[in-house]
């Protein structure tokens, strides 16, 4: 079995490498840090069109997997670089690895509970969809008065919207997607979510007892790419130890 995961070095990506080399997966890794227990590293800076051109081109082959995991968090003065690489450099790198997707392969994507929102900012997310050319970003950012965290959360609403909008396009060539949308997870890059989103992200991992671990993130990761789940696609799963419902169960309370 051959895997082809972004985003491996730290965090979900490195317990999913893990995961994945416990199931004897080779594993092929695009990340622009080195990850420890890959297989094969392709250097590559997923905000940079060309460079995600040349990481596909070095790579032969095929795959049973590719698990989009690349991402930025909301960090003040990125909203180009977190629309780039958590949405635009996904969705190139997905389309350039189709063709080397074996039959029955899964294709997982790395959202977020932040991106549950895509209903609501329907036409913005649209919009982002739309955009195919990577050159119009900064036009976009500066037309819909996009900031960090506007684009992180926006970034990953699309992830979630465009996952589903390829299901029956995938069903056609024997392949399938889902996306993952963990809330607060355990890494070093929860701080930044910290000062994002304030006191809200403290108060909900109170509530739930703690935030939620790479590995656990990494099992769901491990569960969609399995045979065990074939008959799950287009689907995003939330995982947040109970923060949704939380939430809903507050606004039922009369």
């Amino acid at each position: 079995m051959r895997a082809a995961i972004t985003g491996a070095a730290t965090g979900i990506g490195a317990a999913t490498v893990d995961k994945l080399k416990e199931r004897d997966y080779e594993i092929v890794a695009f990340d622009i840090a080195q990850p420890p227990g890959a297989d094969h590293w392709i250097r590559v800076d997923m905000s940079d069109s060309d460079a995600i051109d040349t990481a596909v081109r070095q790579v032969s082959g095929s795959f049973d997997c590719l698990i989009n995991n690349a991402g930025l968090p909301p960090r003040e003065g990125l909203a180009h670089t977190i629309l780039g690489v958590n949405y635009l450099g996904m969705v190139q790198m997905t389309n350039a690895l189709i063709p080397m997707l074996n039959k029955g392969a899964a294709i997982v994507n790395t959202a977020s509970r932040a991106g549950g929102q895509w209903r609501r900012n329907i036409d913005q997310v649209r919009a982002l969809l739309a955009l195919e050319d990577p050159g119009y970003l900064s036009e976009f950012i500066r037309a819909e008065e996009i900031d960090h965290i506007r684009a992180y959360n926006l970034s990953k609403e699309a992830v979630i919207a465009w996952g589903m909008t390829q299901t029956e396009r995938l069903i056609s060539l024997d392949l399938r997607m889902n996306s993952v949308s963990p809330a607060a997870v355990s890494t070093g890059i929860l701080k930044d979510f910290t000062k994002a989103f304030g006191p809200a992200v403290a108060k909900n991992v109170e509530r739930v007892g703690r935030p939620g671990l790479p590995e656990e993130i990494a099992d769901v990761i491990m569960f969609l790419i399995s045979r065990q789940s074939g008959w799950i696609k287009g689907q995003d799963i939330v995982i947040d130890g109970g923060m949704s419902s939380l939430a809903i169960a507050d606004e039922l309370t009369v």
